[in-house]
């Protein structure tokens, strides 16, 4: 994990602690060239986003994933730009370290570079995100290049983009085939040369991956794609076992939704045989 530290004169002899900086766009660039891994998380509202900011996190992605993960939609198709921008205003409020990377939902920014201008200002305006999510290659370069230009950063998205699952046929590995890797690497080359900070690399075999991490000036972003990244993201309910099943890409870092499990259970036995709330949690006249 990247972490970003200055360190302030003091008139004491006694060491002074390390100060984390926000992480901003430049940092990007740097940890790349310096071998720092990046390390990010989605995150849907303040509570989580403030656990994961004062844990160190580099960068937090207020998802599209919501909609399929909190919003009880089917996949990420119905999420509105409206319902996006709650959420990463959320995010943005909760953390003072971490950049909030904000999607744009599907819909909201394919029509033209104008759409998509006009969708990323009111996100970034109304919502306090530091950055937008594009799902997409070469297609949407030029979308990407008036927001870079217009002073929006932008973090791109290849391989598997759910918002255009119904065109890939579901959830599967892309850029299995050579004409399909090549493909992929030239989008990436048209993304960079857009202007985009940095690029997701979703369910893409992990040689693949590596290439198109070598080619690039700008860091890339791993979910399912190997080790050869230059950073990992995953969606946190994956990450901290909130159930019981979890992508094969995933790691289940810890078992929140069991500990959850169990304090709802242990609350429910203690309001029904009156040992909540005990004298400590009462007030007497």
């Amino acid at each position: 994990m990247t972490e970003h530290v200055s360190h302030q004169r003091s008139d004491t002899s006694a060491p002074q602690a390390p100060v984390r900086k926000r992480f901003r766009v430049q940092d990007f660039a740097r940890s790349k060239n310096d071998g720092h891994k990046l390390t990010m998380l989605t995150a849907y509202d303040g509570v989580t986003a403030r656990i994961f900011d004062e844990a160190g996190i580099d960068l937090i992605l207020a998802g599209d994933s919501v909609a399929d993960n909190m919003l009880g939609y089917e996949n990420t198709l119905p999420v509105s730009l409206d319902e996006m921008i709650v959420v990463a205003r959320s995010v943005s409020r909760a953390t003072k370290h971490a950049m909030v990377v904000a999607d744009l939902p599907f819909g909201s920014y394919e029509a033209s570079p104008i759409h998509a201008f006009e969708t990323a200002a009111r996100m970034m305006k109304e919502s306090g995100a530091h950055a937008v999510k594009l799902e997409g290659g070469a297609r949407i370069a030029e979308h990407i290049h008036l927001l870079t230009s217009s002073g929006i950063p932008v973090v791109g998205h290849l391989g598997l983009t759910p918002q255009s699952e119904n065109m890939l046929g579901g959830k599967r590995v892309q850029a299995r085939s050579d004409a399909a890797a090549e493909q992929l690497c030239q989008d990436a080359l048209a993304l960079q040369d857009a202007g985009a900070s940095a690029v997701v690399l979703e369910m893409v075999p992990a040689p693949v991956a590596a290439r198109v991490t070598e080619i690039l000036a700008i860091p890339t972003i791993g979910i399912g794609a190997g080790t050869e990244v230059d950073g990992q993201v995953l969606v946190w309910t994956d990450m901290a076992g909130m159930g019981d099943w979890s992508p094969r890409f995933a790691k289940q870092f810890g078992k929140v939704g069991q500990a959850l499990s169990d304090a709802t259970r242990d609350y429910i036995a203690a309001v029904k045989d009156v040992s909540f709330p005990g004298p400590e949690h009462t007030f007497e006249k």
